[in-house]
């Protein structure tokens, strides 16, 4: 006979995977539904997962997908965490290229005390 695959709380593992950072709010989102095992929401924190299943949640504003390695068992330091799963969600853009360059004023430097009253004049609405 084959031994039983072994198993854990899935609000457990992601805390311990260190997705969430209180095991509370790791329930949380899986209470409410917004996590799925292999496919299928789950609503109950007290799910078992094991090695091989496949979680996809919610994190940040970016959907995770992460296939599980290993079950682990103490939230230890990130490499170790980091060693519980697979990630296979898309990367992350890097935000730093979607912030357009700080303005320039037209490559002179500085602006002049008559540049800027210039700057203020043309930007008002109706005349005083």
């Amino acid at each position: 006979m084959s031994e039983p695959r072994p198993r854990l709380r899935l609000d457990k593992w992601l805390w311990f995977a260190r997705f969430f950072k209180t095991r509370g709010l790791a329930a949380s989102q899986v209470g409410g539904g917004h996590v799925r095992v292999n496919g299928k929401r789950v609503e109950k924190p007290a799910f078992s997962v094991s090695p091989g299943d496949v979680l996809t949640f919610a994190q940040g504003g970016h959907v995770r997908v992460v296939r599980i390695e290993a079950l682990g068992t103490r939230r230890g330091p990130a490499p170790e965490a980091q060693a519980l799963y697979t990630d296979l969600s898309e990367p992350r853009p890097d935000p730093r290229e979607d912030v357009p360059a700080n303005p320039r004023y037209e490559g002179k430097g500085r602006p002049t005390k008559k540049d800027r009253r210039a700057l203020d004049l043309s930007g008002r609405r109706g005349g005083d």
